[in-house]
């Protein structure tokens, strides 16, 4: 048994020795066995530990460096090195907790409690089961975390799985990444994204799917397919090219749209709503400018702009705006209320409240109320219509009751 030397010490291959400390470098040779010394056992190494092939460490070890080659290491115990580990050609397996400055690794590490380094630069995959605390992770395959994580800068080139809240900076992963809320900074996903707890972001920046929990709070969202929220969300702005569902309430910007939204309470934006094809929300929906490819449907609809609808809008309460235009063939279910109101050729309304109102050819509507009002040829006019200023008609019109000039308009 040696307790204690004072120079460089060299383990045979397939032996086993116990160690507890070394003052110089320690050479593992491979298939070799190291016992520590005292309870908990240890090894302490003043210099730098060299491992050759497969080796494992049956206790905690600290040195100055660690190094591996060409093989497995196992270390059944914590690992602290004061400087760097690198392992070349193999993979580090520590069952305890490792601390380092920085951490270099061919194959795979996995740490079965707490990873404490400056960087961590993996070529396969990282598992760390309790708290990681780095500035960088880089791994080109796989990065899972149990615990909680804090880094400033993590790049994947496969997948991350974080099981615990996380606290970083950026996060670039290739392909899939699914945590447990927190604050990330910048997020650039190839793939997907998920959280399963609130989160807190400036931007996300996705190629395939997002979905985010309730109460998550942030920037800009930018996603290729499709993003989904399990309850609420604030924003700044969304881009999406296919589908955006919001099971809560959203305040944000902007949004921008590419197939189809659904909101399952209100949507307020202090900026543009421009959905290419459908958007349902089942509470109010504000914004300042609304753009609808297809179909548009709410509670009530308030914009501080402009209203344009391809398809049809369909309120209970109604849709009030500055400027309301209703597409060809489009339809109009529930009130409008705008300064000025275009109905297109062939489009269907119920009742319009305007100071300016054009219905083009063969346009339908059951109500009109307003100052100025222009009615080209074949529309059809089932109910009302009233005006302050003037009425201008085409031919071959319907009206059920005579127009009339009236002072004051109903409300």
């Amino acid at each position: 048994m040696v307790t204690h030397m004072n120079e460089d010490r060299t383990v045979p291959p397939k032996s086993t020795v116990t160690l507890g400390h070394l003052d110089g470098d320690l050479t593992v040779g491979r298939g070799s066995t190291i016992k520590g010394e005292g309870l908990p056992p240890k090894t302490n190494v003043s210099g730098k530990i060299e491992c050759h092939g497969d080796c494992t460490f049956e206790c905690n070890v600290s040195a100055e460096r660690f190094e591996g080659e060409s093989g497995d290491v196992i270390v059944h115990g914590d690992l602290e090195v004061k400087a760097d580990v690198e392992i070349h050609r193999g993979r580090l397996d520590v069952k305890g907790t490792l601390k380092a400055k920085d951490v270099d690794v061919d194959n795979s590490l996995r740490v079965g409690r707490d990873l404490e380094v400056e960087d961590v630069d993996v070529g396969g995959s990282l598992d760390v089961e309790g708290t990681t605390k780095v500035k960088t992770i880089d791994v080109g395959g796989r990065f899972s975390g149990a615990g909680e994580v804090k880094a400033e800068d993590v790049d994947v080139g496969g997948s991350v799985t974080m099981e615990s809240r996380v606290e970083m900076e950026r996060i670039d992963v290739g392909g899939t990444v699914k945590l447990h809320g927190g604050h990330v900074k910048e997020i650039d996903v190839g793939g997907s994204f998920e959280s399963e707890a609130s989160l807190n972001f400036d931007s996300i920046d996705v190629g395939g799917r997002v979905r985010l929990a309730s109460e998550s709070k942030g920037g800009d969202i930018d996603v290729g397919g499709s993003c989904t929220v399990d309850g609420n969300l604030e924003f700044a702005k969304i881009d999406v090219g296919g589908v955006v569902e919001i099971s809560g309430s959203a305040e944000g910007k902007s949004v921008d749209v590419g197939g189809r939204m659904r909101v399952g309470d209100s949507l307020r934006l202090s900026g543009t709503l421009d959905v290419g094809g459908t958007a349902d929300v089942e509470g109010s929906l504000a914004a300042e400018d609304i753009n609808v490819g297809g179909r548009v449907r709410a509670h009530e609809i308030t914009a501080k702009h402009k209203v344009s609808v391809g398809g049809s809008i369909t309120t209970d309460v109604g849709v009030r705006a500055a400027h309301i235009r209703i597409g060809r063939h489009g339809k109009a279910v529930g009130p409008i209320r705008a300064d000025e109101v275009l109905i297109g050729k062939r489009a269907h309304v119920e009742e319009v409240y305007g100071g300016k109102i054009v219905m083009e050819g063969d346009a339908r509507a059951r109500n009109l109320y307003g100052e100025t009002i222009h009615i080209e040829s074949g529309c059809r006019v089932e109910g009302e219509v009233q005006y302050t200023t003037s009425l201008e008609t085409g031919r071959d019109l319907h009206f059920t009751k005579s127009p009339m000039k009236v002072e004051k308009l109903p409300s």
